[in-house]
């Protein structure tokens, strides 16, 4: 099994039923279907390793922040009305419960973007309208997986949505990703998965 499909299992595992029942049509290859909804980035190669300047690791980076990488998509389905960008560490348990960490949720996006620029400043609300959090902050928190231990599965994950999601930011961000979630279930038209690992160098 591959780095890739290994995530991806690992991920489909953590979903609620409600959420896999998301799977989009257009992905599943059927009559009339268009291809399905890709995300990209040159920072790394899909299931390789999150280079440092992307972490919160890197040299001059603030406390639990980073420089995000750029990322592109296309092919989304047809009637996107927004996208959300969820990027989390899947091997990170919160209070013993289900939860993993929130590196970065952006939601509202909007349905003519094609991807995010690399560095995306700190602030809740970006120019484009969309919002952001992380466990740090209203700021992308790069990957920062201890020296000693295993590498950490990062995974970008990217919904189109028929819909603009009427959630605002709470002051704590697993709130605010559980409204976000809540709120995504019977709007999803397609997903998009890109899969990064990181842990700190020695």
């Amino acid at each position: 099994m591959t780095l890739r499909a290994l995530g991806v299992l690992l991920l489909s595992l953590a979903l609620a039923p409600s959420a896999l029942a998301q799977a989009p049509a257009a992905a599943g290859g059927g009559a009339g279907a268009g291809p399905a909804m890709t995300l990209t980035t040159t920072a790394f190669a899909d299931g390789g390793v999150i280079p440092v300047r992307f972490s919160q690791a890197a040299p001059g980076a603030a406390p639990g922040e980073g420089t995000s990488p750029e990322l592109k998509w296309a092919s989304p389905p047809a009637n996107t009305r927004s996208f959300v960008l969820h990027f989390h560490d899947m091997e990170v348990v919160r209070n013993r419960t289900t939860d993993d960490q929130v590196h970065w949720l952006v939601w509202n996006i909007p349905a003519t973007a094609t991807g995010l620029p690399e560095g995306v400043a700190r602030g809740a609300t970006l120019p484009d309208g969309s919002k952001q959090t992380s466990a740090t902050g209203p700021v992308y928190r790069g990957p920062g997986a201890g020296a000693n231990g295993p590498m950490h599965h990062y995974v970008f994950e990217l919904y189109a949505l028929d819909t603009v999601l009427p959630v605002d930011a709470e002051a704590d961000a697993f709130a605010t990703r559980t409204k976000v979630i809540e709120a995504m279930q019977g709007h999803i038209l397609g997903k998009a998965v890109y899969l990064g690992l990181f842990r700190r160098p020695s």
